[in-house]
C-alpha cells in the first residue's frame, strides 16, 4: 500500500543508490526519523538514493489505514503509528526490512508501477529458493499458495509492502518473513486480511533454513536486476 503525496521537489540528478545493512536490531521511531531525513534530502538532491536492510525489535506498526478493531485484546508489543500506507503490521525478530528511499524521479514517475517493481522484486527473491510468491488482487503484498487438492483454500503472506511516496521519494518499504515467530502476529489483523484460509508464513515456515545473509544476498542480486547496481556502504545506525 502507498501513501503518496504531491510533487514539489527539485529535480535532483544523482543516481547512486547505496545499499546498506544494519546487523543489531534498530529502534523503529529513530529509522523512521533517519529515513525521513535521508528522503528529504535525496529530494532535494544532496544525498545519494539508499536501499537499508535491518531487523526491529518486535513491535506494530500502524499504517495510515490502520483500524482501531484491529489491534486486538491483549497485543503485547509497543505500536507505533507510521507515515506509510497499509494497516497494521507486526515487526520483529527473523523478519528482514528493507526500507526503500528511492528517486522515483530517475526510475519512473509512477507509483502503481514502482510498488509493483517492488513486489516483484521480492518474488524474484523468493524464486532463488524455488518459493512461488505470487500476488493477489486486493491484497497487497507477496503470497504464497499452500493449497492441497481438495482442501480448502490456504494461502499465506510471507511478505508485507508499505511505502510512502513524497517529492517522487520514495521510503518505508517491504517487511520479509524468514524466521519470525508467527505468533507474534496474533496480535492484530495483518493489513486488515482476516479471511478463513488466509494466514501468515516465513521462509522457515516453508520448510527453507535460510539464513539473513542468503537472504540479503538473493535481496541484492535481485535487486540489481531490476533497479540498477548499488554500492555497499556502512549502515546509518
Amino acid at each position: 500500500m502507498v501513501n503518496a503525496l504531491k510533487d514539489t521537489a527539485n529535480s535532483g540528478e544523482n543516481r547512486v543508490i547505496e545499499w546498506a545493512v544494519s546487523e543489531k536490531p534498530v529502534d523503529y521511531e529513530a529509522a523512521v526519523a533517519f529515513m525521513e531525513a535521508r528522503a528529504a534530502e535525496i529530494a532535494a538532491g544532496t544525498a545519494n538514493q539508499l536501499v537499508w536492510l535491518l531487523e526491529h525489535p518486535p513491535l506494530y506498526s500502524a499504517g495510515t489505514s490502520a483500524k482501531p478493531s484491529d489491534l486486538l485484546p491483549g497485543a503485547s508489543f509497543p505500536v507505533f503509528k507510521s507515515g506509510r500506507g497499509g494497516q497494521y503490521t507486526y515487526h520483529g525478530p527473523g523478519q528482514r526490512i528493507a526500507y526503500l528511499m528511492l528517486d522515483l524521479r530517475h526510475h519512473k514517475r509512477d507509483v502503481r508501477a514502482f510498488v509493483q517493481s517492488v513486489e516483484n522484486w521480492v518474488i524474484d527473491a523468493l524464486a532463488q529458493f524455488a518459493i512461488k510468491g505470487e500476488l493477489r488482487c486486493g491484497r497487497v503484498g507477496v503470497w504464497v499458495d499452500r493449497t492441497h487438492p481438495g482442501f480448502a483454500r490456504q494461502e499465506d503472506k510471507i511478505a508485507a509492502v508499505g511505502l510512502r511516496v513524497k517529492k517522487w521519494v520514495s521510503f518505508h518499504g517491504i517487511s520479509l518473513n524468514v524466521e519470525p515467530d508467527l505468533s507474534h502476529f496474533s496480535g492484530i489483523i495483518p493489513c486488515g486480511i482476516q479471511e478463513e484460509g488466509l494466514g501468515v508464513t516465513s521462509l522457515v515456515d516453508l520448510g527453507y533454513p535460510v539464513t539473513y545473509g542468503e537472504v540479503d544476498e538473493a535481496l541484492r542480486q535481485t535487486f540489481i536486476a531490476r533497479f540498477g547496481p548499488v554500492a555497499t556502504v556502512n549502515a546509518p545506525l
